[in-house]
This record gives structure tokens, sequence and C-alpha cells, in this order.
């Protein structure tokens, strides 16, 4: 992996349009972070699920993203907390990805209808790529906290096993019994160095989806599905579900629509509700 190139881009230490500031900041690796933004006054309430659109000033411009927030609303005092990717080529995140702690932010929001159903008890099956994985997290530590969760199965496709985000938090999950879920991830690009000690399953997403519900006899009288990610891997997971007999209202969508990407037929249609712009 090469270091990135970042954006020469002026940052303004500070702005009339700034009411948060960066907290905290943990690699993952070098386009791959966690980034804690917290109010400069009282923190605002949220569902899990939702999302806050975070900025900077360069140049007199406000240039912010939208982000679905990590960490539950029952901990907002201390930061909110996001899982970004560096865009190569982007506008907001290179900024970003230069940005001291102590930086003030704009930050705006929560925004959005990606939550849970309330009073489910059904197997939720929680379906993401890449940082699409975020708002999941939101919602199994809040219900976690709240002393109610909910059986889970997660499903996180990457491309390298070390994009996968939050993998020691749910494996730990998993082993203590903490949090009811069976955690698969999966990787697609086989044959890269990168991952070379992956003994888990591989392929897209879309790919092992049939397989994973009839292992686990997920049926339409016993789970719920939660897709967040790619465009693409949405709508072809979308279409293997209803091939399966499940109706739309039990398979809820959020994908993350790349800046400048051509919306598909399916999105233009209204299939599927672009609702976050990676960049």
């Amino acid at each position: 992996m090469t270091d990135p190139v970042l954006s020469e881009q002026p940052i303004a230490e500070t702005s009339p349009r700034y009411n948060a500031v960066l907290t905290r900041r943990v690699d993952q690796h070098a386009t791959l972070a966690f980034f804690w933004v917290a109010y400069t006054d009282e923190p605002v309430g949220f569902e899990p699920g939702q999302y806050l659109t975070i900025g900077v000033e360069s140049s007199g411009k406000l240039v912010q993203r939208p982000y679905s927030v990590a960490s539950s609303p029952r901990q907002a005092a201390g930061g909110y907390e996001f899982y970004v990717r560096l865009v190569d080529g982007g506008l907001f995140t290179p900024l970003l990805w230069r940005a001291e702690i102590g930086q003030g932010m704009s930050m705006k929001g929560p925004k959005g209808k990606f939550v849970l159903e309330p009073e489910d008890e059904r197997t939720h099956v929680f379906i993401s790529t890449g940082t699409g994985i975020a708002p999941f997290i939101s919602m199994m530590e809040t219900l976690r906290k709240d002393g109610t969760p909910r059986p889970a199965v997660i499903i996180h496709g990457v491309s390298y096993e070390d994009d996968l985000g939050y993998r020691e938090l749910l494996e730990g999950w998993q082993r203590s019994g903490e949090y009811p879920l069976t955690y698969i991830p999966t990787v697609s690009r086989v044959s890269s160095p990168r991952n070379e000690g992956w003994s888990g399953r591989t392929g897209r997403v879309e790919t092992i989806i049939s397989d994973v519900y009839g292992e686990l006899d997920l049926t339409p009288e016993n789970s719920i599905s939660y897709i967040c990610g790619n465009p693409d891997m949405i709508i072809a997971v979308d279409e293997t579900l209803l091939g399966r007999g499940f109706p739309e209202e039990l398979i809820k969508k959020e994908l993350y629509w790349p800046k400048g990407k051509e919306p598909t037929a399916a999105v233009r249609s209204g299939a599927v509700t672009p609702a976050l712009a990676e960049g």
C-alpha cells in the first residue's frame, strides 16, 4: 500500500461556520480511519443509523460530507464517531486527513430514516461493504447499552483483510456472547498479497448472500435485513432477497453514493435512494 497524496488546499483554523472540534483520531491504515468530532456546545440527539454532515472551511468555502454515526447516542457527550475512507481525488477527505486534533469543524444534523424498526425481535441481518458497517455498530452498541440486544448476523464485505473495521469488537462480542451475533466477513481480492493470510470467506457480499441465508435458515418469517454500502451491492442483494421471497418492507437500504458517479437505472427509478456521498 502506497502513502496517499493529500490535498494542499488550505484549512481555516477558525471560522464562524465552526460549531464543533476534532477530538480524536485512530488510523486503521493509511486510507481508513476513525474520527471523533464533538460539538463545542451541547451535543444533539440522534437515532442509531442516522448521519451527520461534517466539514471544514477551505478558501472561503465550506467543504463537507455526510457520514453515518458509528457511536451510540448514549455516549454523544464524548463526541460522535465516524468511520471514514480517504477518497483519492475527493474534496473533503484529503482535507480531513490533514486536520490536527483540535481543528474546528462544522457539524450539522442529524438526518436519515435508516433506523431500526421498534421492538423487533427477529434476527437482524446487517449487510455492508467498507465503511457502510458504521450505522450497524451504532445500532448494536445502543441496543447493548440499553440491555435489549437483538440477535444479529453481520455480513461485511471488503477488498482486503486489513479493511475489516470493527473486526476485533465484533469477534469479541461473538466469543463472549455479550451480543448475540454471528460475524461473517468476506474479502474479494483473494489474489492480493494483502490477503495471503486470509482463511475466511471470499467473494463479494452479493455472491455469498444466498449461501449464508440458506446455511443459517434465514427466512421472511424469522429475519429482517438492513443493507448499507456500495450501491451496486445493495441493488444485487436486494434482487437476491426478493427472489428468496422477502417482501420490500423487510429489506431496509442505505447507500454510500460515490460523488460524481452516474446513478444506475434502479436508483433513478426510486428502487434505491441515494443518501450518503463519499469524498
